[in-house]
């Protein structure tokens, strides 16, 4: 059975940084393209990165130049690393596997294998 675990999340001031990590179980992940995405209380599930097998990346609008999503294909472990927090960063982390691409992007991709999810609170 396919798993993804999310870990890492935790309460942070403005301005700080948290590295989640994404492990997975029962598979190779870099044989998956990988996102991450969060949901806030109250607002849609948004994408927040994405790392493809070959090793590119996408970032939302809203995360470029302060967020970065790599994988370590021995630890069998991608990561999202958060600088620069802000309160609006707030949210429940996961991460999934590309199940299907439809050529339109990869916010618009379908994703399985999600995970339970980690939080992150920014708040001073």
């Amino acid at each position: 059975q396919l798993q993804l675990v999310e870990s890492g999340g935790g309460l942070v001031r403005p301005g700080g940084s948290l590295r989640l990590s994404c492990a997975a179980s029962g598979f190779t992940l870099h044989g998956y393209d990988i996102g991450w995405f969060r949901q806030a209380p109250g607002k849609e599930r948004e994408g927040v990165a994405f790392i493809r097998r070959t090793g590119g990346t996408n970032y939302a609008d809203s995360v470029k130049g302060r967020f970065t999503i790599s994988r370590d294909n021995a630890k069998n472990t991608v990561y999202l690393q958060m600088n620069s927090l802000k309160p609006g960063d707030t949210a429940v982390y996961y991460c999934a596997a590309m199940t299907l691409d439809y050529g339109l992007g990869w916010e618009k991709a379908d994703f399985g294998s999600w995970g339970q999810g980690t939080q992150v609170i920014v708040s001073s």
